[in-house]
């Protein structure tokens, strides 16, 4: 029998995507959304849409405490501290950059910034292009043959040189934790700052903030159920306090005139302007409706499911695993097929499955391949989801070959 899922009912999109008979298998790209957050957009913006910390009309009150809460409400999910740790941003991306050009002036000729060979390029082309401003340099932490970064190699390479390092916590491409105790420790050792990025790690399990150890951790609120355009930095607050301003707007400014201004400290001195208001109260939603599920449940429910897609892949000829992942998806090639026609037949066949780079181009050239497919898993799947899939796939390579 096939493995259900409790949670489906929650995810409108589910229904609506199975009477066009398709199949979503691409929550690493972006999650699908329970009906409670939806419920919450659009109460937001039925009740009377304002903007939030600047008037005193109640419309404006009522959407700052929402957009508040929700700060709050992450503070809690997260372990964090103070939700004042808490900056919204406008994507995980944007978070990262605001990172590259805050911490600009702390880098010269001679420092070093150590990232990860399975980084997206979200956590590379800011720390990339950070070092070609300032004459730094860029330090490439290799993996070992599962995926994860080589702790021996880190700690050759993590030096007295190293002023940042920035590391995923879980790989996008190839499923894979890192060993992020270890590396964060490596770099307090020398005095270097660290970023993670959580974009694909937030969303399966707890984590703690408090106890992980580093300086800044980003993450988007569309993988984590709720809005696209909403994305999230924690900082300790010692590390927010280093951070120069980098957008100049409403909101952001203590005092000002003509010739020179005083900014506020974190969290409001980084979101100048109106704030993506009612994305911040829709994770809200999301956060709440993820905190009345039994944790262990939706663990164990993934854990069952990652195992049936990752046996049913090894059990087909020439397919080929990339690492050995270890939470909610895989990627794989086939040999002798392009990833590019098997993903074009699996979508002729209503099954939705990312093909490419992964926005991991560097990764996959180091891999000596051009793309790969990737299976991406929610609490919304089950197993009939796998079952379509690889009767899809079965099909799809019969064709092929």
């Amino acid at each position: 029998m096939a493995l259900h899922s409790p949670w489906r009912s929650a995810f409108p999109a589910l229904a609506a995507l199975a009477a066009e008979e398709q199949t979503y298998l691409d929550s690493a790209a972006t999650a699908q959304k329970p009906q409670a957050m939806l419920d919450a957009l659009a109460g937001y913006y039925a009740s009377g849409a304002a903007n939030v910390h600047r008037a005193q009309h109640l419309p404006g009150e009522r959407a700052t405490r929402a957009f508040e809460a929700t700060r709050t409400r992450l503070a809690h999910w997260l372990d964090a501290g103070s939700p004042e740790q808490l900056v919204f941003t406008h994507g995980a991306t944007e978070a990262l950059n605001l990172l590259a050009y805050g911490l600009e002036p702390l880098f010269g000729e001679g420092d070093e910034i150590a990232v990860s060979a399975l980084e997206h390029h979200a956590n590379l082309l800011p720390w990339q292009q950070l070092a070609l401003r300032r004459g730094a340099k860029l330090v490439v932490l290799p993996l070992d043959d599962r995926g994860v970064i080589d702790l021996e190699a880190a700690r050759q390479l993590i030096g007295p040189h190293t002023r940042l390092l920035a590391v995923s916590q879980l790989s996008n491409v190839l499923g894979t934790w890192q060993p992020l105790p270890e590396l964060l420790a490596q770099a307090r050792a020398q005095g270097a700052l660290s970023v993670v990025d959580g974009a694909q790690g937030v969303v399966h399990g707890r984590h703690s903030l408090s106890a992980l150890g580093c300086d800044f951790y980003v993450f988007s609120s569309h993988k984590l159920y709720g809005p696209e355009g909403l994305g999230v930095l924690w900082g300790r607050a010692e590390a927010l306090a280093r951070l120069r301003h980098w957008q100049f707007g409403g909101e952001m400014v203590q005092n000002a005139d003509y010739q020179n201004a005083h900014f506020r400290p974190a969290p409001l001195g980084f979101e100048a302007g109106t704030p993506a208001i009612g994305a911040v109260i829709g994770l809200g939603a999301s956060l709440d409706w993820l905190a009345r599920q039994d944790a262990a449940e939706l663990a164990a429910h993934e854990a069952v499911l990652h195992a049936q897609l990752l046996a049913g892949l090894r059990a087909r000829d020439g397919v080929r695993l990339l690492g050995e992942p270890q939470a909610a998806l895989a990627s794989f090639v086939v040999r002798d097929v392009h990833s590019a026609d098997l993903a074009h037949l699996l979508t002729e066949q209503g099954v939705a499955v990312r093909a490419g780079h992964h926005c991991a181009m560097p990764l996959l050239k180091h891999l000596g391949l051009p793309g790969a497919i990737r299976v991406s898993l929610g609490p919304y799947n089950d197993g009939t989801d796998l079952e379509r899939f690889f009767h899809a796939l079965d099909g799809a390579l019969e064709l092929l070959r």
